[in-house]
This record gives C-alpha cells, sequence and structure tokens, in this order.
C-alpha cells in the first residue's frame, strides 16, 4: 500500500498558521471544474470536506481520473513553479467545500520570508513526488498491456 500525500497538516505549525491567514472559503458543487490543463494557475485550494479528482486529456481516450484528493490534501501544484500552467485537471467528484489561496500573494510571501517560503517548497515538492508515482500507477493500470508482465 502507498503512503498517503502530505497533507496541510505536516507544515510546521507556524507555517501553517500563516498560510491559513491567507485562506478564503469556498464551495463547489458537484461537477463544477476547478481548472483545466495548460491554464494560468492563479489559485490553489486545501480541500476541507467532500472530494476532487484530478484528470489528465489522454488523446483518444479522454481525461482519465489520476487521483481523488480529500480533507486536508493540497489541490493545484503549478501555481508554485514557472510558468504557472495547470499539467491536470481538476473536478469536484461530490460538494466540495475549501480553502482557496491567491497564488501571487503566497508566492510573494515564500520571497519574502525565507523560513516560510523553504517550508513551502518542500510541502508542495514532496506532493509532487507523490503525486507522479500516483500517476504513474494510474497510467500502468490504465494503459499496459495485460499479460505484460510489467507491474505497478
Amino acid at each position: 500500500m502507498r503512503s498517503p500525500a502530505p497533507k496541510v497538516s505536516t507544515l510546521p505549525a507556524e507555517h501553517r498558521e500563516r498560510l491559513m491567514a491567507y485562506a478564503e472559503d469556498v464551495y463547489f458543487e458537484s461537477g463544477d471544474r476547478l481548472f483545466e490543463e495548460q491554464r494560468h494557475a492563479d489559485r490553489f485550494w486545501i480541500v476541507k470536506t467532500g472530494a476532487v479528482n484530478l484528470d489528465a486529456k489522454v488523446p483518444g481516450r479522454g481525461s482519465p481520473v489520476i487521483e481523488t484528493l480529500r480533507h486536508g490534501e493540497l489541490v493545484g501544484l503549478s501555481w508554485l513553479f514557472p510558468p504557472y500552467l495547470c499539467q491536470s485537471g481538476a473536478e469536484a467528484m461530490t460538494p466540495v467545500r475549501a480553502y482557496a489561496f491567491d497564488a501571487t500573494a503566497v508566492r510573494a510571501m515564500c520571497q519574502t520570508d525565507q523560513a516560510f517560503g523553504s517550508a513551502v517548497y518542500y510541502w508542495v515538492g514532496s506532493i509532487l513526488a507523490h503525486r507522479l508515482q500516483v500517476t504513474r500507477v494510474r497510467l500502468l493500470d490504465l494503459y499496459a498491456p495485460h499479460g505484460s508482465g510489467i507491474m505497478a
């Protein structure tokens, strides 16, 4: 069984509190799109309740779900790394309550406070590494030929 993604609770308390001071409560209906691939990433979210599916467009195959995110998990990674373009899509699988953050404001905080920035980059980098592994396993599940010997 794979380990869960690092949640916002893994940020040191002082940095988590500083980040949460910028949080705005938002709500999404089931089926609402939070973002699309290759669109500008100007916001990110932390799920309070509900579930968000991450998906990836696959030519000729639709948009398979790569991962489902729930309470305490970060939705959106591309806001922190130039050129700030979404690398996946995201859709509310259920009604979702979340904290929304302005990416520009949080990036500015990361630049002005080195300790805060280091903690945020480490947290997001850990999530990115986890998502790459999840995506790899999911794509092998979906597209590896049965009986090919390729195991996840």
